[in-house]
């Protein structure tokens, strides 16, 4: 992994895709309603930057612009090439170009396997684009713009912003465009990466780190590719102080995919998706408007620390429903303390409201400045991490214009107390428009139309803000190529990291039994080892207390089972003990994660689970116990006693250490067993790799 994150830290040879020396569009067309003259239109923009070549095959004019007919007529160089000729025609066009020098291309043009008639002739071609040195977005891409450099190479208009936008889709992508020009922002930089034959989302993504203009990037991805490298993508933005906004598909039940194991079938995908975020620093979200009202609010405002907001409102409903909405969303709206209430009070009517929601009382109507004021107070509560200003506040520039200098002179005083106190103050106006909310934009203060908005968006800023989860160092035994199969050698394997089992003894015969139970103390458990689920097929006995009734269990399962390899066990007897599931898969894209969740032959029933990538620590394992909604089970339901939550965690931490374990698809231990005094694996399950077991 160490090695794909170096390589997505340092995207190669993109420069010239942002910002080229020249521009030639191939397939420049005099027609409005043909991609050549968007794109030909778009690129003659930048001509005051850069040279830019109209390639049309009839010699035609084009946006009051010359052409040529061929890539021959043009002297000097081509530098980034737009493909928007027919599929069949593409692979001549890119060698003629690439003879010419050409630094870089943009596939608007989709189905060229199609039109050669071979799989495979997207990537041949961009093989061959790679050798000579240059590099390929797309194709089947709606292309690329960039407002830092005056590059505009797509269909529609982008309105200039700080959104870096990097689309699987082209359609999705132009949605998210439009959602952030409507919200009062725009974009920084535009990528549709259409089908990533040569230049990847990630390096696209990893490209925005060194983006002056862009401060948050949205992503939307139907598939992933390589992680590891989506990952370090989104800690290199991290590092250069932006955040990442993941949109993706597959939460519903049709993305699911079923395993041997509860491990593998008790998650979706958006699962893997979310611990990957977290691993990395990123959040994901479900549409574009959120994705949009989170970006607007990374872009301009202070991130806060925490999901502690004062609502600030000038009427008591408005601000009633925000603190409905805000706690709906996750974040808390806390009573202030008897000092800060004196402190409000001090500013308003005598029937306002001053314990959180604040209700203003008309005070605005009789002094604007004491928004300011009030804000400015909640932002000094340590116990408060943001501010939401709802209801009117906006409207009086337009509905009483005499007000209009003196409500932006309040914004000011709001953008100078977020400035002083580094916390986040958004604004929900009723208002569609106005000078006053213009210059709040302006200044760093989020407008939004709906109280939902603002504060779905802010609760996604508080849980963006956590820092990145750390990542163990490995402590495996060296590993063996591939574990042995059954209960048993699950157990060897889980053992050898640190997982506590009872003593247990393999019997195939009777006097295998006897001996047995001299050397273990009942009662005793007899299963058998090869099967998986072995409540299903009878395959467990519990609660034998001699060795005569141990024999005869053995008899009765050999009969019904076969020959093979059993086991008796000594039966756990702690008390209040509570079952916990816990297991290690590999995901295709992200890698190995670890499940943890309520266990026992319940499990799916309630599909309690959290998920992280693996390996994980023993603080990250703290954690993921917490996020249960079982955890009131294990910390003392009702007068029981907690369990012992550091040995559940470092016992967790010790099984994500085996993910990846050669040869392996899932291990999965269920259940553990959690108990005041401890924390002992009573049943284990290894699932090898199909291709390799």
């Amino acid at each position: 992994m160490t090695t794909q994150l170096t390589r997505a830290s340092t995207p190669a040879g993109l420069d010239p895709l942002w910002d080229p020396e020249a521009v030639t569009v191939v397939g420049a067309s005099a027609d409005p309603s043909k991609w050549g003259y968007f794109l030909a239109r778009g690129a003659l923009r930048g001509a005051q930057r850069r040279a830019v070549h109209l390639v049309n095959r009839r010699g035609a004019d084009v946006a009051g612009t010359a052409t040529v007919r061929s890539l021959a007529e043009i002297d000097g160089p081509l530098g980034l090439v737009v493909l928007a000729v027919p599929a069949a025609m593409v692979p001549d066009v890119v060698d003629e170009a690439l003879e010419r020098g050409a630094t870089g291309f943009v596939g608007i043009t989709a189905g060229i396997d199609r039109a050669i008639g071979r799989s495979g002739a997207e990537r041949e071609l961009a093989a061959r684009i790679r050798a000579a040195g240059a590099r390929l977005i797309g194709p089947n891409c709606l292309g690329v713009v960039d407002v830092q450099t005056d590059l505009h190479l797509a269909w529609g208009e982008f309105h200039p912003g700080h959104i870096g936008v990097i689309s699987q889709s082209g359609q999705l992508g132009s949605e998210i465009a439009e959602l952030a020009a409507q919200r009062g922002d725009g974009v920084s930089r535009f990528v549709s990466v259409g089908n990533q034959v040569d230049v990847s989302a990630a390096e696209a993504l990893a490209a925005l780190a060194d983006h002056d203009r862009t401060r948050v990037a949205i992503l939307y991805a139907e598939s992933f590719g390589d992680g590891a490298a989506v990952i370090a993508a989104v800690r290199r933005m991290r590092a250069a102080g932006k955040h990442t906004i993941v949109l993706t598909v597959g939460a519903s039940g049709a993305s699911r995919t079923a395993a041997a194991s509860h491990t593998g079938s008790m998650t979706s995908s958006t699962d893997v998706v979310d611990a990957a975020c977290r691993a990395a620093g990123a959040l994901r979200v479900a549409t574009p408007s959120q994705a949009v009202d989170l970006a607007v609010l990374l872009s301009q405002a202070p991130l806060p620390t925490g999901g502690r907001v004062a609502v600030v409102s000038d009427s008591g409903g408005q601000g009633a429903i925000a603190a409905d909405v805000a706690e709906a969303a996750g974040l808390r709206v806390l009573p202030f303390g008897s000092d800060r209430r004196g402190v409000i009070a001090s500013l308003l009517p005598a029937d306002a409201g001053v314990a959180n929601p604040i209700d203003l009382a008309g005070a605005g109507e009789q002094d604007i400045e004491v928004y300011a004021r009030v804000v400015e107070t909640c932002l000094q509560d340590a116990d408060v991490d943001a501010v939401l200003l709802t209801g009117y506040f906006g409207s009086y520039a337009v509905d009483t214009p005499d007000q209009a200098a003196r409500e932006r002179d309040v914004v000011e005083m709001l953008a100078t107390a977020v400035a002083a106190w580094g916390k986040p103050v958004v604004l929900h106006s009723m208002c569609a428009g106005s000078s006053s909310l213009d210059r709040a934009r302006e200044l760093g203060l989020p407008v939004f139309s709906s109280v939902e908005c603002a504060l779905g968006a802010l609760a996604g800023a508080a849980l963006i803000g956590r820092d990145e989860r750390e990542v163990p160092p490995s402590e495996l035994p060296q590993r063996t190529p591939r574990p042995a199969t059954g209960y048993l050698g699950a157990r060897a394997l889980l053992r050898s990291v640190g997982v506590d089992f009872p003593e247990a003894v393999e019997v195939r015969v009777p006097d295998d039994v006897r001996a047995a139970a001299r050397q273990l103390s009942a009662p005793w458990v007899l299963k058998a080892d090869w099967i998986e689920h072995k409540t299903e097929h009878g395959a467990v006995v519990v609660g034998i207390e001699d060795a005569e009734a141990a024999v005869a269990e053995l008899e009765r399962m050999r009969a019904r089972l076969g020959d093979g390899a059993y086991v008796l066990e000594e039966m756990d007897r702690s008390d209040h003990a509570v079952e916990v599931i816990a297991g290690v898969r590999t995901d295709p894209t992200f890698g190995p994660v670890v499940l943890v969740g309520a266990g026992g032959t319940e499990a799916e029933l309630w599909r309690d689970t959290v998920l992280e990538l693996a390996p994980v620590t023993v603080d990250t394992a703290c954690t993921m116990v917490a996020r249960l909604t079982s955890h009131r089970v294990l910390t003392g339901w009702r007068g029981r006693p907690s369990v012992d939550i550091d040995a559940l965690a470092r016992t967790i931490a010790a099984i994500s250490q085996l993910g990846g374990w050669p040869g392996v698809s899932e291990i999965e231990v269920n259940p553990l067993r959690a108990s005041p005094s401890g924390v002992v694996a009573v049943d284990a399950l290894v699932i090898m790799d199909p291709e390799q077991a």
